[in-house]
């Protein structure tokens, strides 16, 4: 305490600088929000001085004695207020301890502990235990003699403990069966599943399965308590992932009963928008379509408006529809099913903006310069009747001279319009300069039977870009509001990336004689700079994968840091309410501030309740992330499952000790190739230049390298391939290198013991 006491005293005096030790001392008694102005105001700097110390605090992170998070000073490894976390033990004492979900290691070592405090009043059902996830408000504990720094109160327990293991029923002969597991961490330790444990599970079941304990020898046993679905083919391995996810799939009696009461919007209290010709854009699968676009040229510049189904009409805050919505966070998107955020009549009737249909809309009108600026906004409650319903290809043939029935009359009077004030905001956006990642995105085709058709790489066109465009102008203009109102909202943030990810990156553009100086701010530019400059030559592929790989995670949150990637001080989503939570708070912080309705966010929500919200809902989306990925790979490696032996072509998609991950260039699956499997010498992995090594010969597979490989195991449940790599890897010219003659007959003879080796294994 002496020493927090002369800081204190210290701060007195504005001439004098503190030193770095001055500076960690007063972070460490100070936990929780500390910037630079704290820090100059501790300490009594003006502003001359504080320039000096923001260098001081450059040098200090440079340093790795503190890090950057959300632009204010900690030290590293300091934990944000709220925190996704695991229950993991019991401390002598009983207490129960967690660990954060998310913790870079590498960077800050072992993860911190955080003793769960636990209100004595909880019922049984409310309490945490070991093996749960929950969300936790974080505090530092301030006592020397405690080895835990933290503490954490319960906000929600977002998962119990599983004791359970989920799998593949496979019926075996004597009546019983087993299960085949479908994590790719657990392939090869199968379940035995007695005659009398199957409860009527058939061959090719999603089950859920309770383990017995193992003894010394066979197989670890278990006995069936769920039967979750049949996966006879490919049309419910989504089941899979909603079931392992803990995706709620089945909505409550009291919520549908709540979506099937609602009535639909009239213009009370509304302004009559239905002679404006908005049209919907949308990919030509789409179910909902709750954006409409409008534009048209005014006193040299544009008027640009964008309609919002309004969700918070219809989904009113502590309601059944409002619960529910929150747990699930989002709508998550499989090929073959939709897991909605909100029940069909909500999402694909009330609130979907169909043409030729009245439909309440949170409306924005923006006023944009002939420079593609915004000028000015107002938000509209609104109704209005959608003049068409729209697929990109449609509205870009049309621009394109190939117009069709549907947008032959809208042409002129509404599609020039929407792409002259597209033309504008393409220049604000030049000079905006966002990180422009080229990164293909491929989407799965199903048949009709629900297996894999064929795997498609989307083509981008001008009008993708125009609708992403316009969003982002109204969230933006979403945000604005808000904060100008002073009415709490969820920020849509993304971090810069931190010290540990740019100084590797360094490192990796440096094997390419690619510079990334080390002092200057860093901005989305930098990156830009760096792509261009591969942009069109072979590393090109390689280059963005490693640049989006240095990225922060977006996520959302109650307290503003800013969109690096968009490159934007403040930002907000607000035009999909009905598949994401977050745009319906927005929504009804709207509403609230500029006194819309009566339906609006509730006055004691303030930024800590959001902050709640806001760490909620960020989990959703990362578990939405994850079951889509998931089943993706399922659906290919069934795909591919009757092609073993078969040849692809592919890169070098990510590269780890344990061996070579490859990306298929027909397919985009995603397969791996052991590390002892590659050559016939030791390969040890260069982490800064993401290559596997020959100790030897110097041989080198680098990530985006291109390869040649044949798929030799698909684990179509666990979503697993394992491929051989068949083509030679590059060679460092520095190193000595064995003859390539000698090397492939090293191959062949290695490829040859290894066919000898399985087959003992079969035969045995």
């Amino acid at each position: 305490m002496a020493q927090v006491k002369s800081l204190t005293k210290h701060s007195h005096h504005p001439a004098a600088l503190p030193s770095k030790a001055e500076i960690l001392t007063f972070l460490a008694t100070k936990p929780g929000k500390i910037g630079t102005r704290e820090i100059a105001r501790a300490f009594g700097l003006k502003n001359a001085a504080r320039a000096a110390l923001k260098r001081l605090l450059r040098e200090l992170a440079d340093e790795g004695q503190v890090e950057r998070r959300r632009k204010k000073p900690h030290h590293p490894g300091a934990l944000p207020s709220t925190v996704l976390a695991d229950i993991v033990a019991r401390d002598r004492d009983g207490e129960l301890i967690a660990t954060p979900d998310e913790w870079d290691e590498e960077a800050h070592g072992t993860a911190p502990k955080i003793r769960v405090l636990v209100p004595r009043r909880a019922r049984p059902n409310e309490a945490a235990g070991i093996g749960d996830r929950v969300l936790l408000r974080v505090e530092e504990i301030r006592d020397p003699d405690d080895a835990i720094r933290h503490s954490g109160r319960v906000i929600k327990i977002l998962d119990h403990a599983k004791h359970r293991v989920l799998g593949i029923f496979r019926s075996t002969p004597n009546g019983g069966g087993r299960l085949v597991p479908i994590d790719k961490k657990q392939l090869g330790k199968e379940l035995n599943i007695p005659a009398d444990a199957t409860a009527g599970a058939q061959d090719g079941d999603l089950i859920a399965v309770d383990v017995a304990r193992s003894g010394r020898l066979g197989l670890q046993s278990g006995r069936v308590k769920e039967r979750l679905g049949s996966l006879k083919s490919e049309k419910a391995v989504s089941l899979i992932a909603i079931h392992s996810h803990s995706i709620p799939q089945d909505f409550r009696r009291e919520t549908l009963a709540e979506a099937e009461a609602a009535k639909p919007a009239t213009l009370d209290g509304r302004e009559d928008w239905r002679a404006v010709p908005f049209v919907t854009i949308d990919p030509p699968d789409a179910k909902d379509h709750d954006d409409a676009v409008h534009a048209v040229a005014e006193n040299g510049g544009f008027i640009v408006s964008v309609a919002i189904a309004d969700v918070a009409y219809y989904v009113l805050p502590a309601s059944a529809l409002d619960r529910e919505a929150l747990v699930r966070g989002n709508s998550v998107y499989f090929p073959d099913r939709v897991v909605p955020m909100l029940p069909e009549r909500i999402s694909n009737d009330l609130c979907s903006l169909k043409p030729k249909e009245d439909r309440a809309a949170l409306a924005v009108r923006m006023v944009i310069g002939a420079d593609g600026r915004k000028r000015s906004h107002t938000f509209h409650r609104v109704l209005i009747r959608s003049a068409a319903k729209l697929a990109y290809t449609q509205a870009q043939a049309a621009i394109d001279g190939r117009p069709e029935d549907t947008t032959g009359p809208l042409l002129d009077p509404v599609l020039k319009p929407l792409y002259a004030a597209y033309d504008a905001l393409k220049r604000a956006r030049g000079e905006r300069a966002p990180l422009d990642l080229d990164l293909p995105e491929r989407k799965i085709l199903l048949k009709a039977d629900g297996t894999v058709d064929r795997v498609v790489t989307a083509e981008r066109l001008d009008a993708h870009r125009l609708i992403e465009e316009y969003m982002i102008l109204a969230n933006v203009a979403a945000a604005e509001t808000l904060e100008r109102a002073r009415t709490p909202l969820v920020y849509r943030v993304h971090d810069e990336p931190g010290i540990e990810k740019i100084n590797a990156l360094r490192e990796f553009l440096a094997t390419l004689d690619i510079p990334l100086a080390k002092a200057g701010a860093l901005r989305p530019e930098t990156f830009n700079h760096i792509l261009a400059r591969v942009k069109g030559r072979d590393n090109e592929q390689l280059v963005n994968e490693v640049v989006l790989r240095s990225q922060a995670q977006a996520e959302y949150a109650a307290e503003n840091y800013g969109h690096f990637g968009l490159n934007l001080r403040r930002y907000a989503h607000f035009t999909s309410p009905i598949r994401r939570y977050a745009d319906l708070i927005v929504h009804r912080g709207l509403i609230r501030a500029l006194k819309l309705g009566h339906d609006g966010l509730p006055d004691g929500m303030d930024t800590a309740a959001l902050g709640e919200i806001a760490a909620q809902i960020s989990a959703a989306e990362r578990r939405a992330m994850v079951a889509e990925r998931e089943t993706n790979d399922r659906l290919i490696a069934h795909f591919l499952a009757d092609r073993i032996g078969a040849t692809f072509e592919g890169r070098v998609s990510g590269v780890h000790r344990a061996g070579l991950f490859v990306k298929l260039t027909e397919t985009g699956a995603d397969g791996f190739i052991p590390a002892r499997t590659i050559g016939s010498e030791y390969f040890r992995h260069d982490e800064s230049g993401h290559a596997m090594v020959g100790s030897r010969s110097g041989e080198t597979y680098r990530l985006g390298d291109p390869v040649t490989v044949k798929l030799v195991e698909a684990a179509p449940v666990a979503g697993a391939l394992r491929f051989e790599i068949l083509s030679e890897g590059r060679y460092d010219k520095t190193a000595p290198r064995q003859a390539p003659r000698e090397q492939r007959n090293a191959k062949d003879r290695k490829r040859q013991r290894d066919t000898q080796r399985r087959g003992r294994q079969q035969r045995r």
